[in-house]
């Protein structure tokens, strides 16, 4: 195999990795939702733990802050997600993000 055949091969390679990669990432934003549209707030979480806000709805999605228990939250939406808890859409004023719907209690209304 001479230089330019190697070349082809790592870019192609390359490409397959971030095509694959690409897929991963943009599946969760792509499930099935429903809105919510209600308040809800942080329970489940120990008295000296937070709640961390993501920017997509996965658990290896960037931090883009963090709920202390008991935070009172505005459930836009929620995406349903198979064999694990659904991710939410939540917004306190200050911190706008996904978050495990496990972790959050109706203030009033249906279920979330």
């Amino acid at each position: 195999m001479n230089k330019r055949q190697e070349k082809v091969l790592v870019a192609t390679l390359c490409g397959l990795v971030i095509a694959v990669t690409a897929g991963f990432v943009v599946q969760p934003v792509m499930a099935a939702g429903y809105d919510v549209g209600q308040p809800a707030q942080v329970s489940r979480v120990a008295p000296w733990d937070v709640l961390q806000v993501r920017k997509w709805p996965a658990s290896y999605s960037r931090k883009v802050g963090s709920f202390g228990p008991g935070t009172p939250v505005w459930v836009e939406r929620c995406i349903e997600v198979a064999k694990s808890s659904d991710w939410c859409l939540v917004d306190n004023d200050e911190t706008r993000g996904w978050v495990n719907s496990r972790y959050l209690s109706p203030l009033g209304g249906r279920d979330i």
